[in-house]
């Protein structure tokens, strides 16, 4: 199931679902050894799951929560003996009526378009990261 997550993930992000696509984005942002076509073919099969810290490149890339890319939406649930309990919130503020505005518009972009936006604000991230306030 976990490949199914992951091509999932990738086509909802605008990327093709290609070994050669995954193996390329994932170069890309993994600051370790880069991984091999074999080894994200196996992925994309279902006959391999990345470490942990693979893992967390790949959600960060494709803005899917780790554990959910990892063992599907059972995952956002933790249930005990006395209740069932919903995982925080994604967001640690209710996003703006812009940002409500524009995350509209980008979901009803075509894939490709997608993707060019989403390179857009990684690159201006990257150019500008956030200031810590302490």
């Amino acid at each position: 199931m976990f490949a199914e997550r992951l091509k999932a993930a990738m086509e909802a992000a605008g990327y093709e679902v290609r070994p050669s696509v995954l193996e390329r984005e994932f170069n890309l942002r993994y600051w370790g050894k880069p991984i091999t076509f074999q080894a994200v073919r196996r992925w994309l099969r279902g006959d391999s799951i990345p470490s942990q810290d693979k893992l967390q490149v790949l959600a960060r890339w494709l803005l899917v929560d780790p554990h959910q890319l990892r063992y599907g939406d059972s995952a956002y649930y933790h249930v005990s003996k006395s209740n069932v309990s919903e995982p925080p919130p994604a967001w640690e503020a209710s996003p703006s009526s812009d940002e409500r505005q524009v995350l509209s518009l980008y979901r009803g972009l075509p894939a490709a378009q997608r993707k060019v936006v989403r390179d857009i604000i990684e690159t201006f991230a990257k150019a500008h990261p956030p200031k810590d306030d302490g």
